[in-house]
């Protein structure tokens, strides 16, 4: 089977532009998969990802701080695996970049960064609660 570069790269522009984790064309006989995810060795076979979409999509200056935003519909998670120290608390000060959760969505464990440096003033979501994309996840001031 001769590789098809061409497509590939299209392929791999596909799911920069659309921000997506995983990505499969068919044709015919022939199949491609190509994916940014990472195996974590862990016994559930769940995969991770780092979600680094457009400020525009995951924060807005509200007069109540900075509104850190859902990427994706998801179930988050306030800590890496259950019974382990949440990524953030209120109070916390945080960085950009800084982890404050995780939204599973179908088996991807997606890291969803802070958008800017500030201190934690409130966590709208529950560990384990379904969310929404745009759904305003934490506010820090």
């Amino acid at each position: 089977m001769k590789i098809e570069k061409k497509l590939i790269k299209e392929l791999v522009d596909y799911l920069k532009e659309f921000n997506l984790t995983e990505l499969e064309y068919k044709d015919g006989d022939k199949s491609i998969k190509v994916s940014k995810s990472t195996k974590l060795s862990t016994d559930q076979g769940k995969t991770s990802s780092v979600i680094s979409p457009t400020k525009s999509v995951l924060a807005d200056q509200g007069g109540d701080g900075v509104r850190i935003k859902s990427p994706i519909i998801g179930t988050a998670y306030l800590a890496p695996e259950p019974g382990a120290k949440k990524f953030v608390e209120v109070g916390n000060k945080i960085k950009k970049g800084q982890t404050i959760m995780i939204v599973e969505a179908m088996k991807t464990m997606n890291h969803i960064p802070s958008t800017s440096d500030g201190v934690v003033e409130k966590i709208l979501v529950n560990d384990g609660q379904p969310v929404e994309f745009g759904q305003t996840l934490v506010i820090l001031k």
